[in-house]
C-alpha cells in the first residue's frame, strides 16, 4: 500500500512554470530603435537639434536677424559673419537660426492641427457610415482634386500674408489626405470585437469614437504627422519663395531664398546656398524619422 502511494506521488509530473521576460524601459526601447533604424535615429537627432536651436535661438544667434548694416552688404563668410551677409547687410547665420523657429512653428502647428482634424473626420465618417460617409468622402475628393500647393496659395490669397495664415492654410491642405488614410484604418477597427462589445452595452457614438477607435489609430497618426511636418516646412518655404507666405522681413528660409533668387545668386551665392542646405537637411531628416516610425509602429511592417 505504501509502495503504491509513493509510486503514484512520483508519477505526477511537475507543472511548468512560465516566467515572463521583464518589460522594456523607455531607454531600452530607444536603444533598440537606434540599433535597428540608424537612419531614423539620424533623423531623430536632427529633429532634436532643430528643436533646441529654435528654443535657444536668442542665445545662438550672433547678430540681430533684423539688423540692417549698409556698410556690410554682401560680405562673404568671415569670423564676424560666419555665413556672410545678404543684400541688406543682415547676418545670414542669425537669420537661419531664427528661421528654424519659424519652420518648426509652422511645421508642428499645421501638421498637428490638420492631422488631428483629419483623424476626427476619418474615424467619425466610418463610424456613422451611410449617407454621412458618402457626403464626407465626396467633399474630401473635391479638396484632393486640387494640388496641395495651388490650394494653399488660394487660401493665402483669401486670408492674406502672415505666419498664422500660413499655418491655417497648410492645416486645411493636410485634412483630406489624413482623413482618407485614417478612414481605411478605421474601417478595420470598426469590426473589432471590443468596438462591437462597446456598441452592445449601449456606449454612445462619440464615446466609441474617442475611447475605442481613435486611440487605436494613434500609431498611424504619429507617422502621418511626422511625414507631414517635413512637407509643411517645404510648403512654407515654397509659399514664402512665391511671396505669399510670411512677410518679407520675417527671417524664414523660403523668404531668404526668395530674396536671393531675385538677382544676387551670382553676386553672393552664400545667400541662397545656406538656407537651401538647411531646408534639404531638415526635411530629409524628418522624412527618415517618419519612415522609421512607420516601420516600427505599423504591425504589418515589423520585422521586414
Amino acid at each position: 500500500m505504501a509502495q503504491d502511494r509513493g509510486a503514484s506521488a512520483v508519477a505526477v509530473p511537475e507543472r511548468p512554470v512560465f516566467i515572463l521576460p521583464p518589460k522594456r524601459t523607455t531607454v531600452q526601447h530607444l536603444v533598440e530603435f537606434f540599433r535597428r533604424k540608424p537612419l531614423g535615429a539620424f533623423g531623430a537627432v536632427v529633429a532634436v537639434i532643430l528643436v533646441l536651436v529654435a528654443i535657444f535661438a536668442d542665445l545662438l544667434a550672433t547678430h540681430d536677424p533684423y539688423g540692417i548694416r549698409v556698410a556690410e552688404v554682401f560680405t562673404g563668410p568671415t569670423t564676424q559673419n560666419w555665413l556672410g551677409t545678404d543684400h541688406l547687410g543682415r547676418d545670414v547665420f542669425s537669420r537661419i537660426i531664427f528661421g528654424a523657429r519659424i519652420s518648426l512653428y509652422v511645421g508642428i502647428m499645421s501638421s498637428f492641427i490638420g492631422c488631428t482634424i483629419g483623424l476626427v473626420i476619418g474615424v467619425a465618417s466610418v463610424h456613422f457610415g451611410g449617407l454621412t460617409d458618402l457626403i464626407v468622402q465626396r467633399f474630401i475628393d473635391g479638396m484632393m482634386a486640387f494640388p496641395s500647393l495651388i490650394l494653399a496659395i488660394a487660401i493665402m490669397a483669401a486670408l492674406g500674408s502672415s505666419l498664422n495664415n500660413v499655418v491655417i492654410a497648410l492645416s486645411i491642405v493636410y485634412i483630406p489626405s489624413t482623413a482618407r488614410i485614417l478612414r481605411s484604418q478605421s474601417m478595420v477597427i470598426k469590426e473589432m470585437d471590443y468596438v462591437l462589445a462597446a456598441r452592445a452595452v449601449g456606449a454612445g457614438n462619440w464615446r466609441i469614437i474617442i475611447r475605442h477607435m481613435m486611440p487605436n489609430c494613434f500609431a498611424l497618426f504619429i507617422v502621418i504627422v511626422t511625414i507631414h511636418l517635413g512637407g509643411a516646412i517645404i510648403a512654407e518655404a515654397s509659399l514664402s519663395f512665391l511671396g505669399v507666405g510670411t512677410p518679407p522681413n520675417v527671417p524664414s528660409w523660403g523668404g531668404m531664398l526668395n530674396g536671393a533668387a531675385q538677382s544676387y545668386v551670382k553676386t553672393a551665392p552664400w545667400v541662397a546656398i545656406f538656407p537651401g542646405l538647411a531646408i534639404v537637411v531638415v526635411v530629409f531628416s524628418w522624412n527618415l524619422l517618419g519612415d522609421a516610425l512607420r516601420d516600427v509602429l505599423d504591425p504589418r511592417l515589423r520585422g521586414s
